[in-house]
């Protein structure tokens, strides 16, 4: 199973502090969860700008402690899972430094879960950096991101696809 994820975090060069997390399951099913942890009064100007505003209103179910999105991010995992689950994530290093985290360190992720995550960037560089599709317009709300990156991944896949198809068709005129 894929599931393609972004967060929102305030980070000072010392610390990755988790504001918000979107995963969004390749079948379709959504996790969103807001750190009731997070402390937003440190945030940087732009996050306050361009994230917070994103944020359902303090109350709402989203809004829970880390270790309780831990637990919610486990049991939204592991049911689905055969075998090791795949993330991936657009730009995922710190992404995947803030779920680490929810864990405590990354040797404290669950047992079968990949102590990485896969670069949908990466991904495309690799595919000579195609065209993307438009990103959305309240971009920053990491659920309405992480249902990008899962559109960029599908995108980027039949690029490869396509790719393949014209090689071995040209390879097919010799």
């Amino acid at each position: 199973m894929k599931y393609f994820l972004d967060t929102e975090f305030h980070e000072d060069g010392t610390t990755i502090d988790l504001i918000s997390i979107g995963i969004v399951r390749e079948d379709g099913r959504e996790f969103y969860a807001v750190s009731s942890d997070a402390q937003l009064h440190r945030v940087h100007p732009w996050i306050r700008d361009n994230v917070l505003p994103h944020l359902p209103k303090y109350g709402h179910p989203a809004w829970m402690s880390r270790a309780t999105i831990a637990d919610k991010l486990r049991a939204f995992v592991e049911p689905q899972s055969v075998g090791k689950p795949e993330f991936w994530a657009y730009y995922a290093d710190y992404d995947w430094v803030a779920i680490c985290q929810l864990f405590g360190k990354m040797i404290d992720l669950p047992d079968h879960w990949p102590k990485y995550c896969l670069d949908l960037k990466q991904l495309s560089v690799d595919l000579d950096s195609p065209p993307h599709p438009d990103k959305p317009t309240n971009e920053h709300d990491a659920l309405v991101d992480a249902r990008w990156n899962r559109e960029l991944y599908t995108y980027l896949m039949a690029t490869k696809r396509q790719r393949a198809a014209d090689a071995t068709g040209r390879l097919g005129t010799f």
